[in-house]
């Protein structure tokens, strides 16, 4: 029976809850036992059992149980993004878009594991241990949002909250072999996550599936009042229903795919292969050109940066979070805070983003920066009056083995050439199965104009349900 349930994606599990032929509480426990013997490190926090206001089976999500990534505020509840500085914080309040996905009925089952304040490729540089990858515990599951992907990977949660500023959903979601959703900037609340960088940071669902994912993201949108940059979604997000791509453009950039973009030929030949299945089911794949997407991954590393020395400068160990007394004056105390409580990556960041605003440089560094990223954002606009969707692999490797990239930052960096030009953009991208490279996930990425999530996620699921791919790390045969 519990391999049955487990079986069951989110949204069927809700709709068997809805139609009295499944025990919400039951379903809860079972993956709270699952989530409870984790040993890959995928949760930060768990429930110690059944939420106190028990099930309601009304609702769209019907007690199906969340796992959420540890910079989303939750009220209560140690949320710490990954870093000593926040170790045992428990925030007064919850991120909105938790607050919503509550409303619709989800229960939370865990916070899970990231890169310290979002900041990796590879869930290494979490200051609570590495998260491991269900297919291969020697490798990496990908990062920041890497616990959420592993676990839902796993089998450990039916579907997770992640977040993404320059890839952390689709590159996790790719390492890790399911669906992993970037929405377009604006469109859910930011209020309560825990800032990287906030012209980029957003949030997005890790799934197992499509449908999946176009649930957990309806109950996510919306304009908020607590975040100026929130949007209202223009349209209802739809359950995706399309099986086929009949008239539907795909562009397939030249410069994000030449012979010296470094995406690895088992990625490559898959990639090949769902375009063959992308024909077969009526599209039209043709080149395009994104002239500037090559300049992006330099473009996102002063901007990001930039944005993050601004937004951790709060983390001082005054008003919450660890404190080190320091020699007893206030700014000895910053110091030796901030030197205790960030770690290595954190601080390589905040020392490039604060050099990138110094005085002198911050018009050639971060103002050319800005000017790559508007050059950036019209490549796409151009693309998308001749193609409805622009598609590359997810990440030009499979997952790469603990520790192998941990001292070249810029080989780590390189995971996000394929995902950052998206983020800079603003615009919706989706990461989905697209089979294995010896016998480890790749990731099919396709991205769309601004709002275009159901036309995305249609497109997504035709794709998917032509693919096949068995998510599963035991049953294809992973080291789970």
């Amino acid at each position: 029976m519990s391999d049955a349930l487990l079986n069951l994606t989110a949204a069927a599990a809700a709709a068997a809850i809805r139609a009295g032929e499944l025990d919400p509480a039951e379903l809860f426990e079972l993956y709270r036992e699952r989530a409870a013997a984790d040993s890959l490190n995928a949760f930060s926090w768990l429930c110690d059992g059944a939420p106190d206001a028990g099930f309601d089976r009304s609702t769209p999500l019907a007690g199906v149980p969340l796992g959420v990534k540890d910079l989303f505020c939750t009220a209560g509840i140690p949320t710490q993004s990954g870093s000593r500085i926040l170790e045992g914080y428990r925030p007064p309040y919850t991120a909105t878009v938790v607050e919503r996905l509550y409303a619709a009925g989800a229960t939370l089952l865990g916070k899970t594991h990231q890169d310290e304040f979002a900041m990796g490729s590879s869930n290494e540089n979490c200051a609570f241990g590495p998260v491991l990858n269900p297919w291969d515990r020697t490798r990496v599951p990908g990062g920041s949002s890497g616990g959420s992907a592993a676990a839902v990977a796993a089998g450990l949660v039916p579907w997770a909250l992640g977040t993404d500023t320059g890839g952390s959903i689709r590159q996790p979601a790719s390492f890790c072999g399911i669906v992993g959703l970037k929405p377009t900037y604006g469109s859910c609340s930011r209020y309560g996550m825990i800032a990287f960088a906030s012209s980029l940071d957003q949030a997005g669902p890790l799934t197992r599936d499509v449908s999946d994912s176009a649930l957990l993201f309806s109950h996510m949108v919306g304009q908020d009042a607590n975040d100026s940059t929130s949007l209202a979604f223009p349209e209802p997000v739809r359950m995706p229903a399309r099986r086929e791509l009949s008239g539907v453009r795909l562009g397939v950039p030249e410069e994000l795919l030449s012979a010296d973009s470094g995406i690895d030929q088992g990625v490559r030949e898959s990639f090949e292969q769902t375009l063959s299945l992308a024909r077969g089911l009526g599209a039209v794949v043709s080149p395009c050109r994104l002239p500037h997407a090559p300049h992006a991954l330099s473009a996102y590393y002063i901007v990001a940066p930039a944005e993050a020395s601004a937004n951790l400068a709060r983390f001082d160990g005054v008003r919450y979070g660890l404190r080190v007394p320091g020699n007893g004056d206030l700014e000895s105390m910053y110091s030796a805070t901030r030197a205790a409580g960030f770690g290595p990556e954190v601080k390589r960041r905040i020392m490039l983003g604060t050099y990138a605003l110094s005085s002198g440089y911050y018009d050639a560094y971060y103002g050319t920066a800005l000017r790559v990223r508007t050059r950036i954002a019209q490549d796409f606009q151009r693309a998308f009056e001749q193609f409805d969707f622009i598609v590359t692999p997810t990440a030009p490797g499979t997952a790469f083995e603990l520790g192998a990239k941990s001292s070249d930052p810029l080989a780590m960096y390189l995971n996000d050439f394929c995902t950052v030009p998206m983020s800079l953009a603003g615009i919706p991208a989706i990461s989905i199965p697209a089979g294995l490279s010896e016998g480890l996930p790749v990731g099919f990425q396709l991205a769309g104009p601004a709002f275009s999530e159901n036309r995305l996620l249609d497109a997504a699921f035709a794709l998917e349900q032509a693919i096949g791919f068995d998510g599963s790390p035991a049953r294809a045969g992973g080291r789970a």
